[in-house]
């Protein structure tokens, strides 16, 4: 992390270890394993002699809360795109299938929206997932998880994400089409993992929908490839859209415009890298609408940007996640796992902060709960409004 982090030129390493030791010992109260003899040590600044002391009071170390101190001094970075990552990846959608309304991409996911506002709501059921299999429906209502409410007056509940995390969780739903409030218990049950894919479809007035779930690999041309056509109007789908290449997003605006900076990649010192359209892409000559959410994040939010600052469309939806410090590289640990890190920080086309901010659209439409529910988009329809 001190050599390979954005700022670990400069960073005080006796608070990387101040952040494990908490990690560490909080881990073993919970588990009721606490040591009457084990402290901090005294740390002096000196790198070598800090972390030689902090090691030897581990020992040999208790291995999960090694793995928590691990945790702990990643996230002492307060950095989303910094995280330790285990050997086995997590199931899609999460152990119960559902994805929720205001779940941040903010550190890795681990948090809710703290600009969440009531209600929570389901926001997708994964197909053959236990709460497919109990009947939860995108925009039932999430009232309490395992006794807790959602919300604490105006304020989210972020207890909430370890009631979805324990492998059983009792919910308390109500569906906005009725009324009607139910409790469902979901246990943990094996979930089928779809490759992303690109969908579109067509709309009046010569408009193009197209859906993008994720900047991966060979999304751009998957993108492109729908709109051979070339529409008169292109309306992307960028709503709970976690990011992933940015050069997917240089290349996807290039057919769209050339000759424009995307972004900028900083160094802790020198100057910054500008990215810019990929203009080996011929150019669509379609009207670019983009629809996003605070489920965009990431490289969703470079390619949301680019759109606002440059001229090149409009937004509509809600302001995104703020959750684009910089593009992560990964690091591997001697047990298989991996620490990545940002080893540069992500501006916008004007040299604008975008991280932990997000880009404001330029027309409000939140997709709410009865309008999952009922199958409406307000998205889409201020999109065809504007035409």
């Amino acid at each position: 992390m001190l050599d390979n982090y954005y700022r670990g030129p400069v960073m005080d390493s006796k608070e990387l270890l101040k952040s494990a030791f908490a990690a560490y010992t909080q881990n073993l109260m919970r588990r009721g394993a606490d040591r009457a003899d084990l402290r901090l040590p005294a740390l002096t600044g000196n790198h070598d002699t800090d972390w030689a002391a902090f090691a030897k009071v581990l020992g040999v170390g208790d291995s999960a809360a090694l793995r928590a101190a691990i945790t702990g001094m990643v996230a002492g970075l307060h950095d989303n795109h910094a995280r330790w990552v285990r050997p086995t990846p997590s199931q899609e959608g999460g152990p119960t299938g559902t994805g929720i309304v205001g779940a941040s991409a903010q550190q890795g996911g681990s948090q809710l929206d703290p600009a969440a506002r009531p209600p929570m709501f389901i926001t997708r059921v994964l197909p053959g997932s236990p709460a497919a299999k109990a009947d939860i429906r995108a925009g039932d209502i999430i009232v309490k998880a395992n006794g807790v409410p959602a919300f604490i007056g105006d304020t989210v509940n972020q207890s909430i994400l370890d009631a979805f995390a324990s492998g059983t969780v009792r919910l308390t739903l109500k569906r906005p089409t009725t009324g009607r409030t139910r409790i469902v218990e979901l246990r943990e049950g094996p979930i089928t993992r779809q490759p992303p894919a690109v969908t579109s479809k067509k709309l009046a007035g010569g408009v193009t929908y197209v859906q993008l779930p994720g900047f991966y690999e060979g999304a751009a041309d998957q993108v492109i490839a729908k709109l051979r056509d070339k529409p008169k109007v292109v309306v992307i789908d960028l709503r709970g859209n976690g990011g992933g290449s940015p050069r997917e997003v240089t290349r996807l605006l290039g057919a769209f415009a050339h000759g424009k900076v995307t972004s900028y990649f900083c160094p802790l010192k020198g100057e910054c890298a500008p990215n810019r359209t990929d203009d080996s892409v011929p150019l669509l000559g379609s009207r670019l609408i983009v629809l996003t959410d605070r489920g965009c994040a990431s490289a969703c939010e470079d390619f949301s940007a680019a759109v606002k600052d440059n001229g090149m469309g409009t937004l509509i939806g809600t302001r995104t996640a703020g959750a684009v410090s910089g593009p992560s590289e990964a690091y591997l640990l001697d047990d298989g796992s991996a620490v990545l890190l940002p080893r540069v920080r992500h501006l916008g086309p004007a040299r604008e902060i975008i991280d932990t901010i997000g880009v404001p659209v330029d027309h409000y439409a939140p997709m709410t709960a009865l309008d999952l529910a009922t199958g409406r988009d307000p998205g889409v329809a201020k999109a065809l409004a504007l035409l």
